[in-house]
């Protein structure tokens, strides 16, 4: 971002996470540890994006459930609700419609090279959802609502975010006398910055370390939940794929070895070090001795967090006070935000 750009608008993160269920320690050191950790030096807004995840067909209850679940991950983590904004995204329709308007402001062209819809569409492309095709520019609604000037997200979405700055970009040249003539100027959107950064920006899977951990493999031992209990956590650890090879003493020596990498990465992550650091402690020791002291660790560092998490979903009340509250105050940025872009856009109100 420009100085001048930057200059404009006052600091603010945004970040989401869906509610797809079975949260995992990808979703943990990829976002949530991020998300905690911002909120001590920026004002931050922070969306469980359930209308994301209705892009492909949620089971109603399961989708409520799953709300809560990310809900109770973010309070349970350390995101104070009560400084920082938490909600759902759909108590507040200010989404929607500034996803309408940024539908109209993409070109075709844009959302063809947007490389995840082709992951999630795979082979069936024609039965795939319009919302699973327009998911980024709803993505970009998320973002700028709130004129957010910088978004943790992990390397998966960084095209996203791209794409949301060519959407701000492209709205301010298109409305640029519009934008001036209303006293808006001299930009309306800024220009969003990604936070990609640590040493598990990309948690793999137990089973495949080429692979991203994710919740829809098939087999429960690809991912660590974070509500897996000890021995959980020691059976997937123990049952992790590796290579016969003793861990190297220097990163380079974990080229060409990409469950050692990801595990590696799990260690510096969850220990807050890097993967020098860990290296330097465990070169040269058999995945079994590494294995144990990553587990202690796991159990150390996530054992809270899950504790946490099901105590407070046996309090659904208070997470759905917390998302309501949370809401409230994230309207009152959305909505003059949204009746500025219709001023703009020359709609009548």
């Amino acid at each position: 971002m420009t100085d001048d750009i930057a200059a404009t608008f006052e600091p603010r993160v945004f970040s989401g996470v869906q509610p797809t269920g079975n949260l995992h320690l990808g979703n943990y050191l990829g976002a949530i540890v991020k998300f905690v950790a911002l909120q001590e030096t920026h004002p931050c807004v922070y969306c469980v994006v359930d209308m994301h995840a209705i892009t492909v067909f949620q089971d109603p209850a399961e989708l409520q459930k799953s709300i809560r679940e990310v809900t109770a991950a973010f309070l349970a983590a350390g995101i104070d609700p009560k400084t920082q904004i938490v909600f759902n995204q759909s108590r507040v329709h200010q989404h929607a419609e500034l996803a309408w308007v940024f539908n109209c402001i993409a070109r075709l062209g844009w959302m063809n090279r947007m490389t995840q819809f082709k992951e999630k569409a795979g082979k069936d492309r024609e039965n795939a959802s319009l919302g699973l095709y327009a998911y980024p520019s709803l993505m970009a609604a998320d973002i700028l609502l709130y004129k957010a000037t910088h978004v943790p997200v992990g390397e998966d979405q960084k095209q996203h975010l791209e794409l949301t700055r060519d959407i701000a970009q492209k709205f301010d040249n298109d409305y640029r006398d519009r934008i001036a003539e209303l006293g808006f100027g001299p930009r309306f959107f800024p220009l969003p910055e990604p936070i990609i950064q640590g040493p598990a920006t990309r948690v793999m899977s137990l089973r495949d370390g080429t692979k991203k951990m994710s919740k829809s493999d098939p087999s429960d031992l690809s991912r660590i939940n974070l509500a897996d209990d000890r021995d959980t956590l020691a059976q997937k650890l123990r049952k992790a794929k590796t290579d016969p090879e003793p861990l190297p003493s220097e990163v380079e020596g974990l080229s060409g070895r990409p469950e050692a990498e990801n595990l590696v990465g799990i260690y510096a992550a969850l220990a807050g070090t890097s993967a020098a650091a860990v290296l330097g402690e465990y070169g040269g020791s058999q995945f079994s001795t590494f294995k144990a002291s990553l587990t202690d660790l796991a159990v150390e560092k996530l054992g809270p967090v899950g504790a946490e998490m099901k105590r407070l979903a046996a309090d659904p009340a208070y997470i759905d006070g917390v998302l309501a509250s949370g809401a409230e105050r994230a309207r009152v940025i959305a909505e003059p935000v949204m009746t500025a872009v219709k001023d703009v856009v020359g709609f009548l109100r």
